[in-house]
Order: C-alpha cells, then structure tokens, then sequence
C-alpha cells in the first residue's frame, strides 16, 4: 500500500499563511471602524438637520431681528460706532440664515438596517484604500470608498451591493503572487491599515468632542429624562424674538 506523502510547508510559506490571517484580522477591524465612523457622521449629520429644522431657524430669525433693530439705530443716530455694530450684526444675520436653511438642515432621521451595516462591512473590507496595489489602484479605490459612504449615509443598501458584486467578479479578487513579494505587500498593508485605524478613532474623538455632538448627547440625556431639550430651547427663543420685536417697535416710534 503506498505510503501518502504530506509535504511541509517552507517557513516563507507558513509565514505568509500567519500574515494572511492577520490581514484578514485587520480587514475585519479596519471595516468595523470605517462603519463606526460613517454611523457616527450620518446620525450627526440627521441630529444637526432636526436642530437646525426646530432652533436654529430661530436663532436666524432672532439674529435678523438683532440686525433690522442695529440698523434702525444707526439711521437714527448714524455714528461710526452705531454703523460698524450694524454692519456686523447683518453679517451674522446673513450667516445664520444660511445656516439654518443650507443643505445640513434637510438631513433626515437617520436609521441604518442590520442588513445596511453588513454590507458596507464587506465593502470596506473588499475595496478599501489601504489594500491597494499601487498609487492608481489607490485612487481609484478612495473614491470607491467614498461612494460607499455617500450610499451608506443615504441608506442605499442597493448601490453598496453592486460595488460588492462588481469586486466580486473582478480579476482583483483572484489571489496569485510570489510568495515574497505577497509577502511584501501583505506587510505592508498591515502597518497602513494599523495606521487608519489609529486616525479613525482620532477622527472619532474629534467628531465626539465638537460642539454639535455635545449638544447631541445633552439632547438625548434629557430625552432619557423625559425632556424635550429642543422644545424647551425653541420655546426660550421664541421668547426672545418676542422682546426684539417690541424693542424694535420702541424705537421705531420714538419721536423723531
């Protein structure tokens, strides 16, 4: 009977297999954070929309008050003083105004499926910048990325199942190098991909941090509450616009 003969691997060859597991290891962070990062930016982006929907249309409103009120006291008593504060005053009413009515304020309720999720992790794990070839490769695959994260944040599940399809029956799917210079380039993509995970939860941090995502969780704390913080924010303004528009009245009517 013959006797079967297992061949060993070479150290190069186990050492590219421990490398290959590895890669995948990191793949799989990699994803799971680029995922955390577009959540986090897609509920900021739909919060700041609700905010600037429900307050920031009347801060708009009162900064515009503040300005109409300005420039009535500088045609009253026209100083320098009195027509530089106008002059400013109008420039924050004009900011204020397209803020609270740009692009950002039609963002919507942003909630992302399960199904949504998986797919973007395959995405990102497939066509990811860090995992190119070559500098072409890499540009190519940053705007892939970036289309996968513009369809994510829009909930298109659809678009990010074609990218994962296209990739899938592309020829950069097929595995197929020496072992060293797989070697190489596998290395390589390690140390890089380590490198974004790294500035992705540095991004993160910075994302928590900004005041709009400060006034997300102050929001949702007193939602746990069984507050309405907006509401009462809107309520408190819609006060003050009251006040600036008798003040303007005043002075409107004040003897000449």
């Amino acid at each position: 009977m013959p006797t079967e003969i297992t061949r060993q691997q070479t150290p190069e060859e186990a050492e590219l297999t421990r490398k290959r597991e590895e890669l995948a290891t990191v793949r799989a962070a990699l994803a799971e954070r680029e995922l955390e990062l577009a959540d986090f930016r897609a509920q900021l982006k739909s919060f700041e929309g609700r905010y600037l929907r429900q307050v920031g249309v009347l801060y708009a409103e009162l900064d515009e008050l503040e300005a109409q009120i300005a420039e009535l006291e500088a045609s009253l008593d026209p100083t320098p003083a009195t027509q530089q504060h106008a002059e400013q005053a109008r420039k924050q009413a004009d900011e204020s105004q397209e803020a609270a009515h740009g692009e950002a304020s039609q963002a919507q309720d942003y909630q992302p499926s399960a199904d949504l999720k998986r797919l973007f992790r395959e995405v990102a794990k497939r066509i990811h910048p860090d995992f190119a070839k070559d500098d072409v490769d890499c540009q190519r695959r940053t705007r892939l990325m970036a289309k996968a994260n513009e369809a994510y944040s829009r909930g298109d599940a659809e678009a990010l199942q074609r990218m994962l399809d296209d990739y899938q029956e592309s020829s950069e799917s097929v595995q197929g190098e020496g072992i060293g210079a797989e070697l190489i380039r596998i290395i390589r993509q390690i140390h890089k991909a380590r490198k974004n995970i790294a500035a992705i939860d540095q991004e993160l941090t910075n994302l928590r941090a900004s005041d709009m995502a400060q006034m997300k969780d102050r929001v949702e704390a007193a939602e746990l509450d069984g507050r309405d913080m907006l509401a009462e924010l809107a309520a408190t303004l819609s006060g003050q616009i009251l006040q600036r528009r008798n003040r303007y009245k005043t002075i409107a009517e004040r003897p000449k």
